[in-house]
C-alpha cells in the first residue's frame, strides 16, 4: 500500500523525500514509512502536509491498493 496522492504532490513540488521530511520536522525514515503507508503520522505531520502541499488531508492519507509491492503470490 502507497499513498500515491502524497508522493505525486511532493513530486510535483519538485522535492524528495528527504526535503519533505525536514519540511515537516521528521527524520526521512519517518517520512518514507509515511508515504508508503506503514505509518499513519501525527495529526501536526498532517496538519504540516496539508499545509504547505495545499490538499486536504483527506486526499494525502488515501492508500492506494494497486501498488506494485502489493503483488499477491500465487
Amino acid at each position: 500500500m502507497a499513498r500515491e496522492h502524497l508522493k505525486q504532490a511532493r513530486k510535483a513540488k519538485g522535492m524528495t523525500q528527504q526535503a519533505m521530511a525536514d519540511k515537516v520536522f521528521i527524520t526521512l525514515r519517518q517520512y518514507q514509512y509515511i508515504e508508503a503507508g506503514g505509518s499513519n503520522g501525527s495529526f501536526e505531520v498532517w496538519d504540516a502536509l496539508e499545509d504547505f502541499l495545499k490538499i486536504p488531508q483527506r486526499k494525502l492519507r488515501e492508500i492506494s491498493e494497486n501498488h506494485p509491492a502489493q503483488a499477491k503470490n500465487p
